[in-house]
């Protein structure tokens, strides 16, 4: 028996769903403004529906694509910028490469080690690969979290050696600027998730899309992963 797509049971179309989270992960836009977008070319959708979709697909898509992702280079930039869930601050572990690429985030409720050590152990388990060299602040947990992960990486930390990802976080709070809020841990997860793999897509650190002109590359790279979920 074929494995079951993951488009169905729903009621519109492949190709419309991930129109509506391509647009919602790719443009500073709010659910909103993709019902009304959809609206405009004869599809009506609730915006409430588009938040499932965003929810349901995004997960599907990055994992999907984890295949055709090129692997990450051997310095990282590690550092942690923080958000509003719900009212409350939480933290965000960012990791990016010297090229750009965005290896990996994780929503936190705490800055401490045990976060710390969560994230890298996330990261190593599923890239598989190990850095020779781990850019971070002058955060008191990270060198007893990277001697004990990543004993042979050397461990950089020096003024402004980090600029790299924090500059790296404005575009993250850019696109959260115009949403209403995230209202849990788990939906905030998924939307850092699904813009970290929108930006090395447009970056392209993925192999997909890769014979479409240029302006066209992000649509055939998620017409390409519709076909693997």
């Amino acid at each position: 028996m074929p494995p079951r797509s993951a488009f169905a049971g729903f009621r519109f179309p492949p190709d419309v769903i991930m129109v509506a989270v391509r647009l919602y992960l790719r443009y500073n836009l709010s659910y909103r403004d993709v019902e009304e977008l959809l609206i405009e070319r004869g599809v009506v959708v609730d915006h409430v529906t588009i938040f499932r979709w965003v929810q349901r697909f995004t997960p599907l898509l990055a994992d999907a694509a984890r295949f055709c992702r090129h692997s990450p280079g051997d310095r990282w930039y590690v550092d942690e910028t923080y958000i509003k869930v719900n009212g409350v601050w939480r933290y965000v572990y960012r990791a990016v490469d010297q090229d750009g690429q965005v290896i990996d985030v994780l929503v936190s409720a705490r800055r401490d080690a045990v976060a710390a050590r969560r994230f890298f152990r996330r990261v190593l388990a599923m890239l598989k690969v190990r850095p020779s060299e781990v850019v971070t602040d002058a955060a008191p947990v990270y060198p007893a979290v990277l001697d004990e992960l990543v004993p042979s990486a050397w461990h950089h930390v020096e003024r402004y050696a980090n600029n790299r990802v924090e500059a790296d976080h404005s575009q993250l709070k850019h696109r959260l600027r115009p949403m209403r809020g995230l209202r849990t841990d788990r939906t905030a997860q998924t939307i850092i998730t699904g813009h970290a793999f929108m930006q090395n897509l447009r970056r392209g650190h993925y192999e997909l899309g890769i014979d479409a002109a240029r302006g066209l590359r992000v649509a055939a790279a998620f017409t390409e992963l519709a076909t693997a979920i």
